[in-house]
């Protein structure tokens, strides 16, 4: 089959449409963007979908990713401010926001993002104590992530977060920290039990004191008592009423050689008087009370008075 002229040129025009529109029609997926240059400078950039280029004049630059992305640090040496070596290393996590500036602001994004990072480290926590870099975690991320964040922002990229994994003191400063640290609760422990001994004694004290209290209250409402059955005996004789002395005095006495016959230390009980008059004023007691007091409610008591006391030698 001949071909004709015309036929060679459509074909030619077809391949060539081919090429350009190969060469102008550009797809970008999601997550990334794509800068343009024309003729080696930068015009554009192309986000994500279908773009559109001048073919043969326009071409791709950086392809960058725009996900937030995540760089490890590797492990370094830090002498902190007190002389202290001790092993970091860490994590950071940035995002590109400008395509442009992390294209053409800076060479070799990831690596400069890594010296960045590693360089402060070594300047925020080489001024700071062991103690201090130890407890203050969160602190010195924060300081991290701030001092980091504003040197890369000339990049057109988003430090969104920098971390410390791992901080590793030598093993004798471990030992050591150990044994202070054993020392530090055994001190604690120390004051603990002193403190509860403190209390334990203020608490008896007050015991006793209430318990003296409340002797003294008990012996005052005695002498209370003591004092209104002599006022009533008093009141009584100067009636004329004779028979209310001898109660008194008889219950006095008996309450006496009770005393005397309860005695641990008596072996011989010497009786002043003879037992039979004894057991007769005993048996007058009641006879007493009654004619005193009367009435039914002190019958129990002149009973029990009337009753003899047992008196037993006490045992050696």
């Amino acid at each position: 089959m001949d071909f004709s002229g015309f036929d060679i040129a459509l074909l030619v025009l077809v391949a060539l449409v081919v090429l350009v529109l190969f060469k102008g029609i550009r797809t970008i997926p999601q997550g990334y963007n794509y800068t343009v240059e024309r003729f080696g400078r930068y015009t554009k950039t192309l986000s994500p979908g279908l773009n559109i280029i001048v073919p043969f004049v326009d071409r791709i630059g950086a392809k960058l990713n725009m996900m937030e992305q995540v760089l490890d640090v590797p492990t370094q040496e830090i002498i902190t401010r007190d002389n202290a070596t001790v092993a970091v290393d860490g994590v950071a996590f940035y995002q590109v926001l400008n395509a442009a500036q992390a294209a053409y602001q800076v060479a070799g994004l990831e690596n400069a993002i890594l010296n960045l990072t590693m360089t402060n480290i070594r300047t925020v926590m080489g001024s700071m104590d062991l103690d201090e870099l130890l407890s203050n975690r969160d602190a010195i991320n924060e300081r991290l992530l701030r001092v980091v964040d504003e040197a890369a922002h000339p990049w057109g990229i988003k430090i969104t977060r920098v971390e410390i994994k791992d901080i590793n003191p030598p093993a004798n400063l471990v030992e050591s920290m150990g044994r202070q640290m054993m020392a530090e609760r055994n001190k604690r422990a120390q004051i603990l039990d002193a403190e509860g001994l403190k209390q334990s004694q203020i608490l008896e004290a007050e015991g006793r004191k209430e318990a003296a209290f409340r002797d003294a209250e008990a012996r005052e409402r005695s002498a209370e008592a003591e004092a209104r059955a002599t006022q009533v005996v008093s009141e009584a004789i100067s009636k004329g009423d004779v028979q209310a002395l001898n109660y008194f005095v008889a219950l006095k006495y008996t309450e006496a050689l009770t005393r005397i016959g309860s005695a641990t230390n008596s072996k011989v009980v010497l009786m002043p008087i003879e037992a039979s008059s004894l057991i007769g004023t005993l048996g007058g007691i009641g006879e007493i009370a009654k004619e005193v007091f009367g009435g039914e409610g002190t019958a129990g008591a002149a009973r029990q008075a009337s009753r003899p006391p047992v008196v037993r030698p006490s045992q050696t």
